[in-house]
Order: C-alpha cells, then structure tokens, then sequence
C-alpha cells in the first residue's frame, strides 16, 4: 500500500481519538478483531457496503507501522 495516511483519520471526537476509517466510525481496531476472529475481507465488505478493499489494507498497514514503532523496555 503506498500510503495509508488518506485512509486513516484520527479525531478526538470520533470514537475517543482511535484511529478511524476517514469518514466513517469504524476503527482501525474494529477491522483487526474482524480479522483476527476468521472474517475474510470480503465478509467484511458485505457485512461494511461503505468500506473498500483499500481501506481494509490501510488499516493493515496502520497497525504494521504502529508495530514497527514500538519499542519495548526491559523491566
């Protein structure tokens, strides 16, 4: 994905701040535990008609990068 940054949109008034799917309320979140639980994209764009393959892969890409920061400290 070249750029997931027009995808996703973070405000503090929509949903607490998570990230969010630009103009919708579904959160990066929402998407990964959809995921994680067995949904395919495609069960999730019937089940989400306002989402787009695009959108699905920019949260992917989101969360790979949000990895990609964390650091972790040893105790």
């Amino acid at each position: 994905m070249e750029s997931y940054q027009k995808y996703i949109q973070i405000n503090p008034n929509i949903r607490f701040g998570k990230p969010c799917i630009a103009g919708t309320r579904i959160a990066v979140q929402d998407i990964l535990g959809w995921l994680a639980s067995g949904m395919n994209n495609e069960e999730i764009l019937e089940d989400f008609p306002e989402l787009t393959s695009d959108q699905i892969r920019a949260a992917l890409a989101f969360a790979a990068d949000s990895e990609r920061r964390t650091r972790l400290l040893a105790a």
